[in-house]
Formats: C-alpha cells, structure tokens, sequence
C-alpha cells in the first residue's frame, strides 16, 4: 500500500474502504474500464483504443476527465493497463506528455466482511507547469476526495448488485 502523502503536490497517496462483496465482482467492475466516469468524479468516460475491448495487460485506452475549481479544466490521456489479476489486482499507468505519468492501483484483499479494496496512485513523471498548479490548487486533497468518492461509488454499486430482488 502507498504511504498517504502529506505534501500538498502529487506524490503518492492511498485510500481504502471494506465491501460487503466478493472481491472478484468489485474486480469486474474496476476493470470494466467504459464504465469508470460512473465510480470517479474525475474520470468522465474511457473508451478502449486499437482492437483492446476487454482489461488485459497492455490494453490500451483513452481516459476523458474533467476537474479542478469548478470542474473548469478538462483533459484527455492516454493509458494502459499494467495489471489485470480477476479478483486481486488492477492497475493502469496513464501518459502525460507521450511519458508514462500516473499509475494507479486496485487491490482486492478478501476479509471478514467482504472485501478490503485499496486504491493508490504512484506519480512517475509530470511536467513542471503541472507541479506549479498543484500547489494552489490543492490537487493531491482533490485526487484524495476523488478516490474516496470512487470507492463510495464502488461499494454502492457491488452491494447493490448482492441485494435480494424487491429490497431497496
């Protein structure tokens, strides 16, 4: 797991949250990457790239997010899958500047209660303009949230789909 970042410019940060579900199902939501602008707040819509449709390593895919203040800046990225384990791990890297940039991590950790799902990010490699806005704009607080919120996303979604049929 990442050490939680006390700085306020990117470096690494992680979040977590327990699933009353099997880790294999929150896997396949993960990993549906089309469906990932329904858990982020960040992440509009991905769609798949070249003849990649299904989350294997090296599928690669194109990422449509908007964010900072008042959801104002909208960027596209490139990216690629890194890990794709059914049930254990998901990981992608995205590029920034035709570089690998961003890579971000799901794991699956079976426990009682369900599932322990731990969602990280490792910051390889920005440019300085990017390093200079994310001091003001507190991006390391926002990209916290956002995970916090993905996961909320996911857990809503996973146990919803355990939920016997009638029950709300």
């Amino acid at each position: 797991m990442a050490e939680t970042s006390t700085r306020w410019w990117l470096t690494q940060d992680s979040t977590e949250t327990i699933i009353d579900a099997p880790p294999e199902r929150i896997y396949a939501l993960v990993a549906d990457m089309p469906r990932m602008g329904e858990w982020s707040p960040e992440c509009q819509r991905v769609e798949w790239l070249d003849v990649s449709t299904d989350p294997v390593v090296g599928a690669k895919f194109m990422g449509h997010n908007e964010g900072g203040p008042a959801n104002l800046m909208k960027w596209s990225r490139k990216g690629r899958v890194l890990a794709a384990d059914p049930g254990r791990e998901f990981a992608f890297v995205t590029e920034e500047g035709g570089r690998e940039s961003t890579e971000w991590h799901y794991r699956f950790e079976p426990t009682e209660g369900g599932t322990r799902v731990v969602e990280s990010y490792v910051v390889r490699w920005i440019p300085l303009w990017a390093r200079i806005v994310d001091v003001p704009t507190n991006r390391a607080r926002e990209l916290r949230d956002g995970m916090d919120h993905t996961l909320g996303q996911l857990k809503t979604a996973a146990e919803g789909a355990t939920a016997p049929e009638g029950a709300s």
